[in-house]
C-alpha cells in the first residue's frame, strides 16, 4: 500500500502556528506522529490506542479521528500524555490525511466540532 499523503486545513495551519510559539518541537514531533500512530492504525491496523475514531462523523469512507497520544520533546517528562490532541480526516478510497485542527487540551478541552462540519461541508 502507498504511505499516506498529509494536506494540511487553513485553520490546522493557523493553530499549528500558534502552538508553534510555545512548543517548539511540533513539527517534528508531527511527523514522528503520522508514522508512530497515524500510518500504524489506518495502513498497518495496528491500534496502539494512539488514534480515535470521533462518534457520529464517521463513515465507510471518510474517518474523522483525534491522535490522544501525541509525544510533544517540548513537554519534557510527558511522554505521550502531552495534552496536545490533533483531529483530522482519513480518507480510505485515496489514503490520504487532512489535518483540521491542532489543540492543548489546556487551552480548549474538545474539539471544535463546528470546525468539522464545516470540513465536511466543503468536502461536498
Amino acid at each position: 500500500m502507498s504511505p499516506i499523503t498529509y494536506k494540511n486545513t487553513s485553520g490546522f495551519d493557523k493553530d499549528l502556528k500558534r502552538l508553534l510559539k510555545k512548543f517548539r518541537t511540533l513539527e517534528s514531533d508531527i511527523e514522528v506522529t503520522k508514522t508512530n500512530a497515524i500510518e500504524l492504525f489506518h495502513v498497518k491496523n495496528i491500534d496502539n490506542s494512539s488514534v480515535e475514531l470521533i462518534p457520529n462523523f464517521c463513515s465507510d469512507e471518510l474517518k474523522i479521528c483525534k491522535v490522544k497520544k501525541f509525544a510533544c520533546k517540548a513537554l519534557k517528562g510527558r511522554g505521550v500524555q502531552s495534552g496536545i490532541r490533533i483531529i483530522y480526516a482519513y480518507h480510505v478510497s485515496t489514503n490520504t490525511v487532512d489535518f483540521i485542527e491542532m489543540y492543548f487540551k489546556g487551552e480548549s478541552e474538545n474539539e471544535n466540532k463546528e470546525r468539522i462540519k464545516q470540513y465536511l461541508a466543503n468536502l461536498d
